[in-house]
């Protein structure tokens, strides 16, 4: 068992691939040897969280997830505490390991409670052992975000919606066992009618302890909301041949410069946008800024800036190291262009040319935008992947349902599946950015981005990923090899952010380099 951090790539396993493995396990071991396995380690975890718990409460639902809950309940009594059990099923219709469990914790003198306690009991920790996987049906669905909005609410066991509002509410630390009840193992969203109540987030600890594979749905979307501090046990099984079905990114490989190179060793990055309407006194020349500002910091031998402001910053006083330059006088065939950041409409009439031309191509904001809103350059976009050009798309939810389609909630109910098919559509590597951030390509195994925190949620930071990107490309990183850890490293320096201080796109981009 161990806790999950953003130190390694690690393999992701959705609800079908994870039932695979547990019912090759359960036909290797003996009989309700793997429950046994994974109740343990619960009442391991759950002891090593709350030493000092003298009372338990174990939400524990009908199934496989409520017999884990039954068989923590009884080593927890054996080894001292008051385990309280509120379990949802019945002995004569409860799978046989549960039913095991349930005469184990029996004999163990646990304590049966009919409903959830009062939030304001004694208990000191409570164990959420309701649904785990047995919410998660979008395997079936994986392509169609359209379907997963429009499943009907299920019909929700009034005791059930109790200990989920217990839980939800509870004053004393939660552990949830393999997944927060409710949470789709695959896509990170609720089960209809299984969502929160909206509001702030609870206070106290929230833990999970993922059991036999680790979920994608626990790493995006509202999963890492809802699973707090993320443990694992594999319960001495392994994959076996079962292909991952993503991967979480772990941190680039250090890449140290050779004392003999020089700025040509690490390409040239175009940033075209910022697009300014001075005699309407609008202007948007510092979301291109920002981009190339980051390119600069992230290593890229040069960074030339094509405004589209007619040419009214003919220097930049802050970073004079950024190289101004007319649109016309780029030669795009050996340049990785970021084009879009602060686009506007102006945008629009150079990407015919920018995704026909450039060498190597971030598409991002405005760029996306008008490709979304013309046939013609979908084609191009796409024709320019088919010919093995290097493109990045980094859209956010909205750009990405524009791209595709959708509404925004239909992105955001599959973001694997959307990042999937903005990759497949455009034959492009595709950054669905968001809580989770999911990059894809054809044909590979998308990633999970585990880094990052609400310190991004401020205006610009999507210009300097986009940057990031952009200086990777030009290094000669692969696309997909390029976005991951750029986004990546753009999360981590959140994560390291000082606390108390205010994160803005221009500092973000000027820290990249330390």
């Amino acid at each position: 068992m161990h806790r999950i951090t953003p130190h390694q790539p690690l393999p992701l396993f959705d609800s079908a691939a994870t039932g695979r493995i547990e019912r090759a396990a359960a036909a290797a071991l003996p009989a309700h040897q793997l429950m046994q396995r994974a109740g343990l380690a619960v009442a391991q975890l759950a002891q090593a969280l709350a030493p000092y718990a003298r009372t338990v409460w174990l939400a524990c639902g009908p199934g496989n997830n409520g017999g884990d809950g039954l068989e923590a309940a009884m080593h927890l009594q054996r080894n001292g505490r008051q385990a309280v059990v509120t379990w949802l099923g019945q002995p004569d219709k409860a799978p046989a390991d549960a039913r095991a469990s349930w005469l184990r914790a029996q004999a163990a003198g646990v304590q049966w409670a009919d409903r959830a306690p009062d939030r304001l009991s004694s208990c000191d920790l409570c164990i959420d052992a309701l649904l785990g996987l047995g919410v998660s049906a979008s395997s079936s669905r994986a392509m169609d975000p359209a379907h997963a909005m429009n499943a009907p609410a299920r019909a929700i066991d009034p005791r059930l919606r109790a200990c989920l509002s217990m839980l939800r509410h509870s004053l004393a630390p939660v552990l949830a066992v393999d997944l927060p009840s409710g949470l789709d193992a695959d896509t990170g969203q609720y089960a209809p009618g299984l969502a929160p109540d909206p509001g702030p987030p609870p206070g106290p600890a929230r833990y999970t302890l993922s059991l036999l594979s680790l979920k994608p749905g626990l790493f995006t979307a509202a999963g890492r909301d809802a699973a707090g501090q993320l443990w694992f046990d594999d319960l001495g099984v392994a994959p076996g041949p079962e292909p991952p079905s993503a991967w979480l990114s772990g941190p680039a490989l250090a890449a140290p410069r050779a004392h003999a190179s020089h700025k040509g060793s690490y390409g040239d990055v175009a940033v075209v946008g910022g697009e300014g309407l001075a005699e309407r006194g609008l202007g948007m020349t510092g979301a291109a800024l920002l981009a190339a500002s980051a390119a600069l910091h992230s290593g890229a031998g040069r960074v030339l800036v094509a405004l589209l402001d007619d040419g009214q910053l003919p220097l930049d006083p802050q970073q004079p190291e950024l190289m101004l330059r007319r649109f016309e006088a780029l030669a795009l065939e050996r340049l990785t262009v970021v084009c879009g950041c602060g686009g506007g409409q102006a945008v629009g009439q150079r990407l015919p040319e920018v995704i026909t031309r450039a060498a190597r191509l971030v598409l991002d904001a405005d760029a996306l935008n008008h490709i979304a809103g013309h046939a013609a350059l979908q084609a191009l976009v796409l024709a320019r992947g088919q010919q093995g050009r290097p493109t990045v798309l980094t859209p956010h939810p909205l750009e990405a349902a524009r791209l595709l389609g959708l509404s925004t909630a239909q992105v955001q109910a599959d973001r694997l599946g959307a990042a999937r098919q903005l990759a497949a559509r455009f034959a492009a590597v595709a950054v669905l950015k968001g809580s989770g951030s999911v990059i894809a390509a054809p044909g590979q195994t998308p990633a999970i981005n585990p880094t990052g925190n609400a310190l991004l949620a401020s205006a610009g930071t999507g210009d300097v990923l986009a940057g990031m990107v952009g200086a990777r490309l030009a290094a000669g990183a692969s696309p997909l090899n390029a976005a991951c850890d750029a986004v990546y490293a753009h999360g981590r320096a959140a994560d390291a952010w000082p606390a108390g201080q205010a994160l803005t796109a221009g500092e973000l981009a000027r820290r990249l380099g330390r």
